[in-house]
């Protein structure tokens, strides 16, 4: 192996349920990756969806260790970067020194909705931003003394980045979109809520000697700032040109397209693409990744291997044989915004087995997918090809199922764990090893394989599609009669925590 070969980023992503950590070559291969979980605490007063940073950091350092051997087995490692994405918008109240001084309040928390709609109203803006001053801003009334430790109030990947560096700073892919200190007091804050807005993909500084002997890596390593790792996912999957979607797997599930100018969709969210001259419109479901997790280990309490579901799901024609199911488990939020939309399976018969509920599963989250893309169809924005990312990728036959419910060509990159490539992507341009974003993309991702859709399957799925639409608003009278009889009173999303309202666009 040449020392080019050996040159690699340490890329973290901070997500939701877990922390991944992937040795990536300048060359895109993932030659070690490790990922260790941690809780969701949701006990206590509605709407409360917390973690504990320091469960964040354990975490980190357990996978780092897990992907530096496994990469360090392939051969000799010259680390040139490291840089962090993750989930948001998410806050943490953090001291000057990195240290969380309370709990992380996380993207799926619902307390602070009245604060965010104030400080959108009194900035004039939206956006993930905004949340996150919404959030500091019911944390200063709600817990006082947390509020009163912080020196900074941070998104997930600028809090890691403080304890990585020492270097408070909000990454963004234009620093100008920062919280200026006269944003925050306009929004109720302080200077607390705005520390210097920095490029994604720049160097912050380097890696101080305390996490480097942590982390196993060398004292000073650049330590390059990360960005929110669904963009890291549009970064790592591949995506440089119009007319290019996404399928942003993971626990919700998400849609993006990108386009060669803006356009706004009302029921669409609209933003900056991580390339020069590019936007996206898109939106994100609340749990069509979850919702397999919950018919196998739920539904099926474990007791049937994930590959023989799959299996068994194959041998079922396209469409299910006339059954639908519908993912609102958690409730939904692009496109229906419902938080007491319910799941259902509708069609059911003596025909249908154990592999036809599998495979209804599995079209639903295509099913989600096409909704939540039908509006960018409607207004004329066609799209060619979608990249699916995730777990869900490493399935074929879901692949498929995606192609046909779509008719578009699905695209399968190499690594499907686009965040963290997205990541690496940001550290290999920072620490210079290519130069510029598009080159990166470029050099890092590689296609392992694309779809055709089946014409035949298109019809069917047409058909199928056409009757999942209007089966939410057929059931919603039911929806309401559930939830009255609910003795939470409201909807749950995976894992038990309560959603009493999805924000609107």
């Amino acid at each position: 192996m040449t020392t080019a070969d050996a040159r690699v980023v340490l890329a973290l992503d901070l997500g939701t349920s877990a922390a991944k950590v992937g040795v990536v070559a300048l060359d895109g291969r993932l030659r070690g990756d490790g990922r260790a979980s941690y809780p969701l605490l949701l006990d206590g007063e509605p709407g409360r969806a917390e973690q504990d940073p320091d469960a964040w950091w354990d975490a980190l350092r357990h996978a780092a260790a897990t992907a530096l051997a496994e990469a360090s087995a392939d051969g000799p490692l010259e680390p040139v970067a490291i840089c962090c994405v993750g989930q948001g918008p998410t806050l943490v109240p953090t001291a000057a020194d990195g240290r969380a001084v309370g709990n992380a309040v996380t993207w799926l928390d619902r307390r602070s909705a009245d604060e965010t709609a104030a400080v959108g109203a009194a900035l004039g803006r939206h956006g993930w931003t905004v949340t996150l001053l919404g959030s500091a801003r019911r944390l200063a009334t709600a817990a006082p003394d947390i509020a009163s430790r912080a020196t900074w109030f941070l998104a997930a990947w600028d809090h890691v980045a403080l304890r990585l560096t020492g270097v408070a700073a909000a990454a963004l892919q234009d620093p100008a979109d920062a919280i200026t200190a006269d944003d925050a007091r306009r929004a109720g804050m302080d200077a607390r809520s705005a520390p210097p807005g920095v490029r994604a993909g720049s160097v912050l500084g380097g890696l101080l000697a305390g996490p480097a002997a942590e982390l196993g890596l060398r004292p000073g390593l650049p330590v390059v700032a990360g960005v929110n790792d669904a963009i890291a996912t549009f970064l790592g999957a591949g995506l440089t040109r119009a007319g290019q979607a996404i399928d942003t797997g993971g626990t919700s599930g998400g849609f993006g397209l990108y386009l060669a100018t803006p356009v706004v969709i009302p029921s669409l969210w609209t933003g900056a693409a991580p390339l020069p001259g590019l936007s996206y419109v898109g939106g994100a479901m609340a749990g069509t990744g979850k919702a397999l997790d919950w018919f196998v280990a739920d539904a099926l309490g474990g007791a049937v291997p994930v590959a023989s579901l799959f299996a068994e799901a194959a041998a079922v024609p396209a469409a299910s044989e006339g059954l639908v199911f519908l993912p609102y488990l958690a409730g939904e939020r692009w496109p229906l915004f419902d938080p007491l939309a319910r799941g259902a399976f509708v069609g059911l018969t003596l025909h249908h087995g154990r592999g036809h509920l599998a495979r209804a599963v599995l079209e639903a989250a295509a099913y989600a997918i096409r909704h939540v893309a039908a509006p960018a169809r409607e207004a004329g924005l066609p799209f060619t090809e979608l990249h699916v990312t995730g777990g869900t990728a490493a399935s074929r036959l879901w692949n498929g199922i995606k192609a046909d419910v779509l008719d578009v060509e699905v695209i399968v990159p190499r690594v499907a764990e686009a965040s963290l490539v997205g990541a690496a992507i940001l550290g290999a341009v920072g620490a210079g090893g290519h130069p510029d974003v598009r080159a990166a993309i470029g050099a890092m991702v590689h296609v392992a394989e694309r779809l055709a859709p089946d014409p035949a399957g298109v019809a069917m799925y047409d058909r199928a599609f056409a009757v999942y639409e209007e089966l939410h608003a057929r059931l919603a009278p039911a929806n309401e009669a559930l939830a009255a009889l609910d003795s939470r009173g409201m909807s749950s999303v995976p894992g038990g925590a309560t959603l009493p309202a999805l924000p609107t666009p």
